[in-house]
């Protein structure tokens, strides 16, 4: 679908482009800011980040002054019918804005929950450049979302959101998904510390936190656990397989092991290292003599597995493709239909009772993605809700941490998420969990088949 002719007729009804809040203004937040300024039509109005100075930074340094601050409401909506931009340190005061949609890309899973709890209660509709989030209690947030006639997304760009568009085009050809995933472009060190990675960040300009999530294994492990409840796909196994090896390879790889694959099962999701990074794949099957004719003429090979394969994702570069969406159909590019996976957390060292974990693409744990229902039997401790967690008793390098393990830190926006979930999951509806009534909010155009307009808010 082109949305741009779309966006740019929705800008001409409207006399006002499509507003974007972001939260963070860290390496893919910058990006955002700099690939919707060249959308037009589209604009990123306003900007939160908790570190002085960073959000009218990011402003400037994709050419836009006269940024304005201020923690009143009214002049910060005036400010933003002049197409003024809007520089906050207070995320909060987003969800108070005439803005269409919140991106929240800080990459903490508490930050993430929060914004998108409090954007979807304020009537926005919320993407995600920040799937730690959406691991641990996507399902909830997303059920909310459907309840309020609103949208909750995870990004384009990202892995798991290109590898589902793969999913689905090869379900729409009939095809049977066999393994869906991606390529990393270097083994795993579950051993990475931030300390240890400091140097090698400080040449790549990243967050050393972000890097060890990354070297470690973690952020692997959340983009996959993503795909799979996205889809509906299993875990290959606990932590997966991750082999080496080709694109050419891929389908005699990621086959069931009674047709010469790996794989105990098909239907599920898994990763590899090699030249496959940065890429996504899916191997699916057809055995329909016709079509695997047909298939072989089309040189997809002798079958009845096939590979198919997109070489690049882009990150915040292709983030506004998700707000297109997002704003335009009414529909999320990725958001959880079930919970088949689960992150849990692992002791990177030995943990001592008394010390208190710092959580994802820190020193003390790292994440392994599981059977949602395996964790859940037990007990294990999800990888988004142990920074600030406190250990109860010593606990071995390499172990799965419990909540016989270490105590949850309770009082934060996305435990309390989390418990809903967990009671979701266990069968109760949203209703009976949230039996106060819920704000409905529906864009004043109604969708339509193929595209529909969302109304500013407060128009």
């Amino acid at each position: 679908m082109a949305y741009l002719p779309q966006i740019i007729e929705r800008q001409r009804q409207l006399g006002r482009p499509i507003r974007v809040g972001l939260v963070g203004a860290g390496q893919m937040g910058i990006g955002l800011v700099a690939q919707t300024n060249r959308i037009p039509g589209m604009e990123v109005a306003a900007i939160a980040d908790i570190a002085p100075g960073r959000a009218d930074a990011a402003f400037r340094r994709t050419g836009r002054e006269n940024v304005v601050s201020t923690p009143d409401v009214d002049k910060l909506n005036a400010a933003l019918v002049e197409g003024r931009p809007v520089a906050l340190e207070d995320a909060g005061l987003l969800v108070r804005l005439d803005l269409d949609i919140i991106v929240e890309a800080s990459g903490v899973p508490e930050v993430g929950a929060a914004v998108a709890l409090n954007g979807l209660l304020s009537g926005k509709d919320i993407a995600l450049l920040n799937v730690e989030t959406d691991v641990t209690v996507g399902l909830l947030l997303s059920a909310l979302a459907r309840r309020m006639g609103r949208v909750y997304t995870v990004c384009r760009g990202d892995e798991p959101v290109e590898c589902k568009r793969l999913v689905d085009y090869a379900l729409d050809l009939g095809l049977t998904v066999t393994c869906a995933g991606k390529g990393k472009n270097n083994p795993l060190d579950p051993t990475a510390t931030p300390d240890g990675l400091a140097a090698q960040a400080a040449a790549k300009h990243m967050n050393p936190k972000m890097l060890t999530s990354f070297v470690d294994g973690s952020k692997t492990m959340i983009e996959m656990a993503a795909l799979a409840n996205a889809t509906g796909l299993g875990v290959s196994r606990r932590g997966f397989h991750g082999p080496r090896t080709t694109v050419p390879e891929l389908a005699e790889v990621f086959r069931p092991k009674a047709d010469g694959g790996i794989l105990d099962a098909a239907g599920v999701v898994d990763y590899c290292t090699g030249p496959v990074a940065p890429g996504v794949f899916v191997v699916a099957k057809c055995d329909d003599p016709v079509v695997v004719a047909e298939m072989d003429y089309l040189s997809m090979g002798s079958g009845p597995y096939y590979t198919f394969y997109r070489p690049y994702h882009l990150a915040s570069v292709e983030a506004p493709l998700t707000i297109a969406e997002a704003v335009l159909t009414r529909r999320p590019s990725l958001a959880p239909t079930t919970w088949t996976a689960e992150v849990v957390a692992c002791a990177k060292r030995d943990l001592r009772a008394g010390e208190l974990l710092d959580g994802i693409g820190g020193s003390s744990v790292y994440g392994v993605t599981d059977h949602a229902a395996t964790a859940a039997a037990e007990g294990m401790v999800p990888l988004g809700l142990a920074a600030g967690a406190r250990v109860l008793r010593d606990i071995p390098a390499g172990s799965s941490l419990t909540t016989r393990d270490v105590d949850i830190k309770q009082d934060t926006v996305i435990a309390a998420l989390r418990r809903l979930q967990d009671l979701l999951l266990a069968g109760n509806t949203l209703d009976a969990l949230l039996p106060l009534p819920l704000p409905t909010t529906t864009p004043d155009t109604a969708p339509a088949p193929q595209s529909a307009f969302a109304a500013p808010l407060g128009t």
